[in-house]
């Protein structure tokens, strides 16, 4: 299953599921002292972030690969939605068309298939910037416990690639998420889309993480880069 169709299976429940991403878009916006007024959200999902501006804006720009989240976001005539691909090349030759004033993308861009590319591609709109990329310590005890790699970049990895093309702040934040059970806990990383899709535990093993994870909270790790003029 690719990442784009598990967002889009599990959109209806995801406004349900995504605290963490709500608090990392609160997090990006305490960085806009401006208001900007032509915005581009790259992975806008359902449109918390669209939400969470509380401003008058001209024009939102919001691209995602999953229908199903694009039908969830908001619509007016200030609101122009593209169903797109930020790895395809194709989608960053129109992007070029629209003049922004802002470029947001709040938990998307780890899912980038060469994230050094996408960064250049960012960089071409000649905007200010506020991302922010979960990384490899995401789940950590999860991988640890269940011997598995983590495919997320480490901060350290997003650092040293942001660095060739903005001139930002860097940032990263630590971010845990109680629950009341382990299961409660497995069906959020499910139904949340944070996991990108990865289905390699058979039966036997994710029941086995089931019972020895030693944690009553997920551990989620975010890297956040800001323009240092905003």
């Amino acid at each position: 299953m690719r990442v784009s169709s598990e967002f889009s299976k599990y959109a209806l429940e995801y406004n349900n599921y995504n605290v963490i991403q709500n608090m990392v878009i609160q997090k990006l916006l305490e960085h806009v002292t401006q208001k900007p007024k032509n915005i581009l959200d790259i992975g806008c999902g359902s449109g918390a972030l669209c939400r969470a501006i509380n401003w008058e804006y001209e024009h939102f720009y919001g691209i995602d690969f999953a229908l199903g989240m694009l039908e969830l976001h908001p619509k007016s005539q200030k609101i122009e939605l593209i169903y797109g691909d930020f790895n395809d090349d194709k989608l960053f030759e129109k992007m070029l068309t629209y003049i922004y004033d802002f470029v947001f993308s709040a938990s998307a861009l780890q899912w980038a298939d060469d994230l050094d590319r996408v960064f250049g591609k960012i960089k071409e709109l000649n905007a200010p910037v506020a991302l922010a990329i979960f990384t490899s310590n995401t789940f950590k005890t999860i991988n640890k416990t269940a011997s598995i790699n983590s495919i997320l970049k480490s901060a350290d990895e997003v650092d040293e690639i942001q660095k060739k093309y903005f001139n930002a702040e860097f940032e990263v934040l630590n971010y845990k998420l109680e629950f009341e059970s382990t299961r409660d806990m497995f069906k959020y990383i499910k139904r949340s889309g944070v996991s990108g899709s990865r289905k390699i535990l058979n039966y036997k093993e994710s029941k086995r993480l089931l019972n020895e994870y030693p944690l009553s909270y997920l551990e989620f790790e975010v890297a956040f880069i800001y323009s240092s003029k905003m």
